[in-house]
């Protein structure tokens, strides 16, 4: 697919302001969109949105299909009648800066089995839209609600630690499951329906505002899913239904011990025998959420890291062949043009370049990693056009910490290249980043708010203390947002 000339900014929704403890679907997500348009950018980059488990990650979720119902906004639930003015009363006091997982989740959830009461309470002209959701996406929702149902009922341990007969699909123990359960399933089921409602409604703004949203497929998915417990015949699974090998990447510039990802890996072999059904209906799924697919680890299409699943780091694995050309050349002919941002970072060797450019899929250059000297890559005068170049994602250090803990002999490098003294870094980072001949441009918005360390989102193989930050309200104003405009306007964004 050929991509226009354009530019966007990094945000995750969860990070968006607003009163009720994370950031959400709802006024600020729409307020956000006109800021960035009247910027002059048309493009509006996300993490995952799938439904987050233990560790509050996007790239760990319950399912490659749902939706986190921690986004569904509580106002518009008032606005649709699926919530009492009253219900939002006494709200808990949230901190501003961060999302704090712990204290929102009961909250949220408490508030979303509200609805669900005063949804069922009454016949009303939602449920005949509720039932075309539930029709439209047959192929994976009851499967997930069912997932989630029997979580709860597990007391939320993983699937793999379930009673046999449900942890195997018996039959009779799902047949006996969906009938015992079938209020909670029906309430994971409305979940879902609130969230698409309340996401296409943003999607549709970001149409009319001629933003597009560029989304993410993780290659993996996790293991306490309901994919993997609804197929587990596609993974690597020994006969108890525990992972045998699982995913990660050899030591590299973001560990030195590499990252044990643990998520179980796929049986190529069998997705090939079903013409990869399951991922073509993946990329369908996300492509009815988002503009443009950023392919996450896009390298383990041509061969991944495979780590035997007792092992305590990912020192010890091998390298595999992935699916490759016989896999994209399938997704190509069911998808026709492929909207995709090749995620080619990490240990590259020829075959993955040439599996991106044999596609034509522009790859991603980070400016923060180009600093070693006029030979770099990630340098802008060594970029091709069909690339898609960032300040950093959100699995770097800010722009600002990254300068101001890098090596000596990089910050002297990147102050030279950039003609600054360092005193306004981040934004001399972004102008590099618009000025090139990159056909996109994308800064994390604390790159933009000139934030330090603080604002990071993620640092890879740590537990704990991710994905939480969060943009003051007032934060998106009216200087920053014209200082973009011209950045736009001089390097015909």
């Amino acid at each position: 697919m050929e991509f226009e000339r354009a530019s966007g900014v990094l945000l995750h929704p969860t990070s968006l302001p607003g009163p009720y403890g994370i950031g959400d679907l709802g006024p600020s997500a729409f307020q956000f969109i006109d800021w960035l348009a009247d910027s002059g950018c048309k493009l509006w980059q996300i993490l995952p949105l799938g439904p987050t488990g233990y560790g509050d990650s996007p790239y760990q979720c319950f399912s490659a299909f749902a939706g986190n119902p921690y986004l569904i906004n509580p106002d518009f639930l008032v606005r649709d009648d699926l919530l009492h003015p009253d219900d939002l009363t006494n709200i808990p006091n949230f901190p501003d800066e961060i999302v704090d997982f712990g204290r929102i989740i009961p909250w949220k959830l408490n508030l979303l089995e509200r609805a669900f009461i005063r949804f069922k309470s009454a016949l009303r002209p939602v449920h005949q839209e509720y039932e075309r959701f539930c029709a439209e996406n047959v192929s994976w929702l009851p499967n997930y609600a069912l997932f989630m149902a029997l979580k709860e009922v597990n007391g939320g341990g993983a699937w793999g630690e379930w009673p046999e007969p449900e942890r195997k699909r018996d039959s009779a123990a799902i047949v006996e499951a969906s009938k015992h359960h079938a209020d909670a399933i029906e309430r994971f089921t409305f979940y879902q329906f609130v969230f698409f409602r309340q996401w296409s409604a943003v999607c549709e703004h970001a149409h009319q505002r001629g933003v597009r949203i560029i989304g993410d497929i993780p290659i993996f998915v996790a293991y306490d899913s309901a994919d993997v417990w609804a197929n587990p015949e596609l993974f690597y699974l020994d006969e108890t239904g525990q992972p045998t090998v699982v995913a990660g990447v050899p030591p590299d510039y973001f560990s030195r011990t590499g990252q044990l990802w643990g998520n179980p890996l796929y049986r190529w072999d069998v997705l090939k025998a079903r013409d990869y059904d399951w991922w073509i209906a993946r990329f369908r799924a996300t492509l009815r959420q988002v503009d443009i697919v950023r392919l996450d680890h896009f390298r383990g299409f041509a061969g991944y890291w495979e780590i035997p699943a007792d092992s305590a780091t990912a020192e010890t694995g091998r390298w595999v062949p992935g699916p490759g050309e016989d896999f994209l050349s399938a997704v190509k002919s069911a998808l026709g043009e492929l909207p995709i941002i090749a995620e080619d970072l990490g240990e590259i060797t020829p075959d993955v370049i040439a599996l991106r450019d044999q596609y034509e899929l522009p790859g991603m250059k980070i400016l923060q990693f180009a600093f070693s000297g006029p030979d770099n890559a990630f340098l802008p005068h060594n970029y091709p056009t069909n690339c898609v170049t960032y300040t950093g994602t959100h699995d770097n250090d800010t722009a600002r910490g990254w300068y101001e803990s890098a090596p000596e002999h990089e910050r002297d490098f990147a102050c030279r290249y950039l003609d600054t003294d360092g005193s306004n870094f981040a934004w001399e980072l972004t102008r590099a980043a618009w000025a090139s001949v990159a056909v996109y441009a994308i800064a994390p918005l604390q790159d933009l708010l000139n934030l330090g360390t603080e604002a990071r989102m993620n640092f890879p193989s740590t537990l704990g203390g991710n994905w939480s930050w969060r943009i003051l309200e007032g934060g998106l104003n009216m200087e920053l947002q014209g200082r973009l405009h011209e950045l736009n306007y001089l390097y015909k964004r």
